[in-house]
């Protein structure tokens, strides 16, 4: 699988792991780089020094490259950037803000930079802030999510036709299936987050896997729209927002809901009564907590065997 994505990120297969919060540190982006991915860490759910401290540890366990997620809304995002460039990452994925606010800087330092959109119209301000490379993140996507709720079904083709940049698609993508079809709208590569936060090295609590392993079609709602749209599972707190929701709460009630840490404890602590449990639609698919090694090779085998059978399916 050499291509756009493989060439840029010098890795084996064009899939990239997401830097979710409380899932990605350096365990699962070091197992996703050994294996022939992109693994990323998740800087959203880290404090600097904690930051630092999982960059080493990756270093420390893979020679294969990896990067770091960073939400630009971030509070401390200056001091995140600094230790960035203090400790040589070498790619960073920014999502959630400007990308004007950060490429240059960046780049300066020799940093390929990747932006994170839901839109077309923000693709087109990825090309003008100069960014490396892009990823599309549907509406089946887990966590913060677009306003514009368009499917990735959707997204790929729409932005696809308006930029030349690498362009990876996410959000719903869990098997070798996805990513052909991934690629066949027009993607390059693909970022998976959902299936790599319910693998043993992923950081989430096991009670979260547990439940996110159980979950059926439509156990999952895009909920929270007023303040930052969130994909949200069935829990305690998910009927709290849908019942303030319906009520027609305020921006301020829904603030104070949510009230802080919501998510460390649903993701990280596995409060399943109290915590926000965000996970992707792709979820209801799997039911066994699998290695990163297991889950990379049955995503590759799938992809090639899935290729194989269109080939067979055509008629042409």
């Amino acid at each position: 699988m050499e291509n756009k994505i493989t060439s840029l990120f010098k890795i084996k297969y064009p899939i990239i792991q997401g830097g979710m919060v409380w899932c990605s540190g350096w365990k699962l982006a070091s197992a996703v780089s050994e294996a022939g991915g992109l693994g990323l860490i998740g800087a959203g759910s880290m404090y600097p020094e904690v930051l630092r401290e999982h960059i080493q540890k990756c270093k420390a366990a893979t020679q294969k490259p990896f990067g770091v997620n960073i939400p630009l809304m971030y509070p401390e995002v200056e001091s995140i950037m600094q230790i960035i460039v203090e400790e040589k990452v070498p790619i960073i994925f920014t999502s959630a803000g400007n990308p004007k606010t950060w490429t240059s800087f960046l780049k300066e330092k020799g940093i390929t930079v990747v932006h994170v959109i839901s839109s077309s119209k923000f693709a087109l301000k990825c090309e003008e802030a100069g960014v490396d490379a892009i990823v599309a993140e549907g509406f089946e996507a887990g966590g913060h999510n677009g306003r514009e709720e368009t499917t990735t079904l959707c997204l790929i083709q729409a932005v696809s036709r308006i930029t030349r940049l690498p362009l990876m698609a996410a959000g719903g993508i869990g098997t070798g299936k996805a990513i052909a079809a991934s690629m066949a709208l027009g993607a390059d590569g693909v970022q998976i987050g959902t299936r790599f936060a319910l693998t043993q090295e992923s950081s989430a609590h096991p009670a979260f896997k547990q439940l996110c392993l159980s979950l059926d079609e439509g156990d999952t709602k895009l909920l929270l729209k007023q303040l930052a749209p969130t994909r949200l599972a069935k829990s305690e707190f998910k009927s709290k927002v849908e019942d303030a929701e319906r009520i027609g709460a305020s921006i301020e009630e829904l603030k104070t809901l949510l009230g802080r840490g919501r998510a460390k404890k649903g993701i990280f602590e596995g409060n399943l009564q109290e915590g926000e449990i965000e996970i992707g639609q792709i979820a209801s698919l799997f039911r066994t907590e699998q290695t990163v090694s297991e889950v990379m090779k049955e995503l590759i085998s799938e992809y090639n065997s899935t290729l194989s059978d269109l080939s067979k399916k055509s008629g042409f």
